[in-house]
């Protein structure tokens, strides 16, 4: 797990050097928000589908997608599965069933219903486990998967990062309820409210909440708190709107910082072991960067794919005519 957070953490903060370097377009990030990624996702199996957020790369890390693939993605080279077709951290690989996330906010909680509510009318153990910010519960798909996966009591996590901030709107201003556990007991299931910067809390609660929901109890609403440190994007300046001593208080709560602290006071990490895995973390990081800038771009004619089993004469010939003139 704390390997996992390192890698996050250096991940997140190499991406955005990558992006005020003008080498990838985009980037979201997640420091203060690893605990909730690596405890989330830490519980569940493999057969598990997930739709996640666009802030949880350290989801898809514990999933089994590599980091290259996460950079590729960034990169939009050809070796992104999407073709460099996605906007940047919009996360999806099929073979660790996590599911393609697009630009609208909370459209993907009422999907992961309806794949839990596939998984129980077919009567499999299958999970879908779905996570989002405090500002989804402001959408109104938010209110209408709650309301569906309690009337019929769907094997679904609800997983909500309250990172504090809905872009710049902060979450007192987001919703009059006393937070957003509660919202559960209107639809007839349990809500959880967890330290979202402790690992093992956030590990803990979660695989209640999965283990419930795989032996038919139905559907949990989780809510983590923790704190967004950086932007909203790389497009963001948080300053405008957040004071340095509210950031600097949840510093203080660096979920990083107290996995280790803990760890090193039970024993099981020593400064040197830190340290190696550190510099192990980076020097990883710096080397699939090397490798997946020499990757080229796809090919134009990629737009023609992955939309027919067999592409029809008329986009043979547009696609033979682009190729005609790119030679």
């Amino acid at each position: 797990m704390y390997r996992y957070m390192l890698m996050v953490r250096r991940f997140n903060e190499r991406m955005l050097l990558l992006q005020r370097q003008g080498r990838i377009a985009f980037f979201t990030e997640s420091n203060g928000e690893e605990a909730c990624q690596i405890g989330g996702a830490w519980p569940l199996n493999r057969g598990d589908w997930v739709y996640q957020s666009y802030r949880d790369a350290g989801m898809c890390l514990v999933r089994g997608v590599t980091l290259k693939a996460l950079v590729d993605q960034l990169m939009g080279n050809a070796d992104d599965p999407n073709k460099g077709r996605q906007m940047g951290a919009h996360w999806g690989y099929k073979e660790s069933n996590m599911v393609s996330l697009a630009s609208p906010v909370g459209t993907h909680i009422v999907q992961a219903v309806g794949t839990a509510y596939a998984a129980k009318f077919k009567k499999d153990k299958t999970v879908c486990f779905t996570t989002f910010g405090d500002g989804a519960t402001s959408q109104g798909e938010f209110h209408s998967a709650l309301n569906f996966a309690g009337v019929f009591k769907v094997p679904v996590v609800f997983f909500c990062e309250n990172n504090q901030y809905a872009i710049s709107l902060p979450f007192r201003r987001q919703t009059a309820s006393e937070n957003v556990a509660i919202k559960a007991e209107a639809y007839g299931f349990e809500g959880v409210l967890v330290d979202g910067n402790d690992v093992l809390a956030v590990y803990k609660a979660t695989k209640a909440a999965v283990d419930k929901a795989r032996s038919g109890g139905g559907p949990t609403l989780i809510e983590a708190v923790t704190y967004r440190m950086a932007g909203h994007s790389s497009s963001d300046d948080p300053n405008r709107y957040r004071s340095p001593e509210e950031t600097e208080h949840w510093k203080a709560r660096d979920p990083i910082k107290r996995f280790r602290a803990y760890m090193t006071k039970k024993g099981l990490l020593t400064e040197q072991e830190d340290r190696a895995m550190q510099e192990k973390v980076e020097n990883e990081i710096v080397t699939v960067i090397k490798e997946s800038e020499k990757v080229p771009q796809p090919p134009v004619t990629s737009m023609f794919t992955d939309v027919y089993a067999e592409i029809p004469w008329y986009l043979k010939e547009e696609s033979d005519e682009l190729t005609r003139e790119g030679s």
